[in-house]
């Protein structure tokens, strides 16, 4: 072959890698997507921060990433026959040590291999405070929910740049590469309530790179976004089209809720509620997580181990004091192990099976 056709069959060689490396799969058809559900068993479980975080970072970082915990809190989830949890990422922890947060990662989901449960991973999130920084995270505010829980890339959307889009790519893009076989991982959540704190539409875009970037590398596993706000109507529409399953968040009580799950069965795909149960709100265990077994629901409730989080306490009723509210409004168990209602312990373990 002459040296001139052999730099033409070069040339065009890496041009169709760097094309056929930006293309995209499909949506998964309704019939992969049910098949694949069948596969699961029913999917129950919980949000999951160890105890001893109070956001993705302070769980994420070298410093204070504490397997010890994790390890003995999925324990009590293995306990009453929970198998899969939902964990927040953060891309920051994954900017400063690209190696060692993959490491984490992993040790993480060989943690909670061992007590057979798997995991759904969540990368971005637009809830609750916008600024973020590596290092020491602040202490708890007492008696405020969630009060050092941080956006996802937050900041970064308010002002987002080429720059910053590409390292969100690459973090997206590195983290599926590498996790994209695993069986340890049952679906990869790509955003976390887009749209909200007031951003509305303004997630979109990024909506739209990270289901783009999930779609290239093509996981085992699903993609999918949470449905939660009726009247983010273009949000709503893009992310029930874009998801592989259907995901969805309710806090409300059983008749609305079932109202919510009788309007996207007309999708014909698999449905797993990823956010539920906030006791004051009358969303509790013996009235929504008999109603989504019933129906073939997945069911993970909000909070599982009562931390940093300050998650007992509702989001709109802060207790500066600190007391413990009368009626925890998430989560199921103190630190030590012991649940806060024996009642609820022995509905999930009479739903999930567990002796």
């Amino acid at each position: 072959m002459k040296k001139s056709t052999m730099l033409l069959a070069l040339t065009f060689f890496l041009l169709f890698s760097k094309i056929n490396a930006q293309k995209e799969r499909a949506v998964w058809s309704k019939e992969k997507a049910n098949e694949w559900y069948s596969k699961q068993g029913w999917i129950r479980g919980c949000n999951f921060i160890p105890s001893t975080a109070i956001n993705q970072l302070e769980m994420w970082q070298q410093e204070t990433f504490d397997p010890t915990t994790i390890d003995r809190e999925l324990g009590y989830a293995a306990g009453i026959g929970l198998n899969a949890m939902r964990v927040f990422l953060h891309h920051l922890a994954w900017e400063i040590d690209p190696d060692g947060f993959k490491q984490r990662v992993n040790e993480y989901l060989a943690i909670a291999d061992k007590h057979h449960i798997k995991t759904i991973f969540v990368f971005f999130d637009d809830c609750w405070d916008a600024n973020y920084a590596a290092g020491k995270q602040r202490d708890p505010k007492p008696g405020v929910h969630n009060s050092g829980w941080v956006q996802d890339p937050g900041k970064l959307l308010s002002d987002i740049d080429p720059e910053a889009i590409v390292t969100l790519e690459k973090y997206v893009k590195d983290i599926l590469t590498t996790f994209k076989n695993d069986k340890r991982i049952l679906l990869w959540d790509v955003y976390n309530e887009p749209g909200n704190s007031n951003y509305k539409s303004k997630s979109l875009p990024l909506l739209a790179k990270v289901f783009s970037w999930g779609r290239q590398i093509n996981p085992d596993q699903p993609l999918s976004s949470g449905v939660w706000a009726p009247d983010l109507t273009e949000l709503n529409t893009f992310q029930l089209k874009n998801s592989d399953v259907i995901t969805y968040h309710n806090y409300s009580d059983e008749k609305e809720h079932a109202m919510v799950i009788d309007s996207l069965k007309k999708y014909g795909r698999p449905m797993i509620c990823t956010e539920y149960m906030a006791r004051t709100r009358g969303s509790r265990f013996a009235n929504i997580m008999p109603l989504l077994k019933q129906n073939n629901v997945g069911a993970i409730n909000w909070g599982f181990v009562s931390g940093k989080t300050n998650t007992i306490y509702a989001w709109d009723t802060p207790m500066p004091d600190g007391s413990e509210p009368k009626v925890w409004f998430h989560d199921i168990f103190r630190k030590d192990g012991t649940p806060y209602s024996e009642d609820e312990i022995k509905l999930i373990k009479s739903l999930t099976g567990k002796k």
